[in-house]
């Protein structure tokens, strides 16, 4: 018999995971999308899961430095500045069922998430995957890939950047939005003519001859299915432009969770439970071993 959950979609606020590479403009992002909420009244949750940021444009509601001291975490466990982040976010993860119980007592419609700018480290990690599924299977949540526009312009590095978001897209299996930032230095047209038009980007590539525009080529013909997959907005983080159109995206991204989504999570939930499971006796076994030393 197949179990079917009556979920109060209307209720439920969506959550936004920010993700983008170094420099992309992520957390300024961030900032000018806190602004536009307060501004426009729109009901929305600010969360920072960057426990190495030193400083933040932005006033977070929930914020892992107060939880997690990542110089620490860096000493004690003698590690670098990735292993460090990495183990801050494992430490945070634990924490879930407490910050869930939290968003589900707010009334907000939108929960931001800006997550570590070591794009890697959250995406490709264990307790990023734990964050993301504990959010994915009970609320609404969207993925936000943030592009810097500018960069783009290179025919390959716009190759390069859309092979992540694939990844990101194909990992998560959750609804996408691509975000080409920085429109106020660069407009993000040619980025969507090359996405929907393969003449127009052959023609960018037959500029540059090397091993990896022949590969990029290639690359475009197999991301058509991708590229028919996600939503694709251009904005101006410094400047605000085009951030209210975010929002509709958003709501739209809500519908899709529902419609296309929720019924793969409910599939894969069996599975994230056991390696939830693995991980909380990970954690038990690493504070057995520290008990005990520090008992020597």
């Amino acid at each position: 018999m197949t179990e079917t959950i009556d979920i109060p979609k209307k209720k439920l606020p969506t959550v936004v995971l920010i993700i983008g590479m170094a420099g992309s403009g992520k957390t300024t992002l961030m900032q000018s999308i806190a602004k536009y909420s307060y501004e426009h009244n729109k009901k929305s949750y600010i969360v920072n899961l960057d426990p190495a940021v030193h400083s933040l444009p932005y006033i977070p509601n929930v914020d892992i430095r107060k939880s997690v001291n990542y110089k620490e975490v860096m000493k004690k466990y003698e590690l670098g500045p990735n292993g460090a982040i990495m183990v801050s976010l494992n430490l945070f993860s634990a924490k879930m069922n407490s910050l869930i119980e939290l968003f589900e007592k707010k009334d907000h419609d939108y929960i931001f998430i800006d997550t570590p700018g070591q794009i890697e480290v959250f995406t490709w990690s264990a307790s990023g995957e734990i964050i993301t599924q504990s959010l994915a299977n009970t609320f609404p949540t969207v993925v936000l890939y943030v592009m810097d526009t500018p960069r783009c312009r290179a025919p390959v590095t716009f190759m390069s950047n859309m092979l992540y978001a694939t990844s990101i897209l194909y990992k998560f299996q959750l609804p996408f939005i691509n975000v080409f930032n920085k429109i106020d230095t660069q407009d993000h047209q040619f980025a969507v003519e090359w996405m929907t038009n393969f003449d127009a980007y052959n023609e960018a590539l037959s500029q540059t001859s090397s091993y990896s525009a022949d590969l990029a080529l290639s690359m475009s013909l197999a991301l058509d299915e991708f590229y028919e997959a996600i939503q694709t907005i251009g904005v101006s983080s410094l400047t605000g432009k085009h951030i209210q159109n975010l929002f509709p995206e958003l709501d739209k991204a809500k519908t899709l969770y529902f419609d296309t989504y929720f019924k793969d999570l409910l599939k894969k939930r069996e599975k994230f439970e056991a390696l939830k499971k693995k991980k909380a006796e990970q954690s038990m076994e690493t504070f057995k071993k520290e008990l005990k030393n520090d008992e020597h």
